[in-house]
């Protein structure tokens, strides 16, 4: 039995790889005393006592909890930001090569992707590291998002019955161009500068739709969405958690992407569209799932050896 501990099991991310554990008789999860959540020696003493350590926590409250292992045989898996960039932590993206899915199973220290990097980097990892989209390319990026990614007062806020008018519709944000996801963007993907990006939250509760347009005649070799889509299937091939659409999708012979067409699922879906002169490329999935929750069980169970998609929605 392994023993799971889940430092801020009250937020939202938390308390979805809870709900997760429910449904599996091969995890103890270790429960602190809720007036205990907030004191260090408590958790200090939970977190080296467990045999996996998810943190679901603020930048510096996943830095303090990390200061308080020394226990060197627990794994930590981190789903703030605080680490994705950091030497010596696994990046939580096993699907992109074989030394990402390496660096995770082997690996004592592993920070889960953010939401909207997931999405972001799923698409564009792929079209550098195959040298097919310069790394100097003027990426740009827009996407939309359900509120259940933004915390605890902006789900009450969204969530009142009496709410500003301008609740009801998708508000773009991030306006100075300093989102939080943008640093792991850039890095992971290997781009040599930051990508403009545009995300909007909307009026709904789960679920991403994450785009990266780009020019063909900028690419380094020619490509049409037909040829992108063969690409992204063979990229993916054999990939649990990874979907590539078929030409005939209906979803895109509908004219439209729904930003919550992956909610509740832990899987992601690739979809390639436009014309031979302007290509679109999207990532569909939810922000609980494998933007965030999702993610990071997938991580624990390629720690633990188990098959990866154990005890999730695909």
């Amino acid at each position: 039995m392994t023993k799971v501990f889940i430092d801020g099991s009250a937020g939202t991310t938390g308390l979805r790889i809870d709900e997760r554990f429910q449904e599996r008789d091969d995890v103890e999860v270790i429960h602190i005393d809720s007036e205990k959540r907030k004191d260090p020696e408590e958790r200090k003493r939970l977190i080296n006592s467990a045999d996996i350590a998810f943190l679901c926590l603020p930048d510096a409250a996943a830095k303090e909890s990390v200061s308080l292992v020394e226990n060197d045989q627990v794994c930590i898996i981190d789903t703030s930001t605080a680490h994705r960039t950091e030497p010596g932590w696994a990046y939580g993206f096993p699907e992109l090569s074989g030394t990402h899915r390496e660096n995770i199973i082997h690996g004592k220290r592993i920070a889960v992707p953010g939401c909207y990097a997931s999405g972001f980097i799923s698409l564009v990892y792929p079209m550098v590291s195959g040298g097919i989209l310069p790394k100097d390319y003027p990426v740009v990026s827009f996407a939309l998002s359900g509120y259940s990614g933004a915390g605890k007062k902006t789900i009450a806020l969204y969530e009142e019955t009496e709410r500003p008018a301008e609740f009801s519709s998708g508000r773009e944000y991030a306006l100075s161009q300093q989102h939080k996801h943008l640093k792991e963007m850039q890095k992971i993907t290997g781009l040599k500068r930051a990508p403009l990006f545009s995300p909007i939250i909307d009026d709904y509760y789960s679920g991403m739709l994450v785009s990266v347009p780009v020019y063909t005649d900028l690419l380094k070799e020619k490509h049409t969405p037909a040829t992108l889509l063969e690409y992204f299937r063979e990229y993916y091939k054999g990939q649990q958690f990874i979907f590539v659409s078929e030409k005939e999708d209906e979803t895109v012979a509908s004219g439209f992407l729904a930003g919550n067409a992956m909610a509740d699922r832990d899987g992601l879906k690739i979809y390639v569209t436009g014309n031979e002169e302007r290509i679109v490329l999207s990532a569909q999935f939810d922000n609980l799932g494998k933007g965030a929750s999702g993610a990071a069980i997938q991580c624990m169970n390629l720690v633990l050896g188990c098959d990866e998609a154990k005890g999730l929605h695909l």
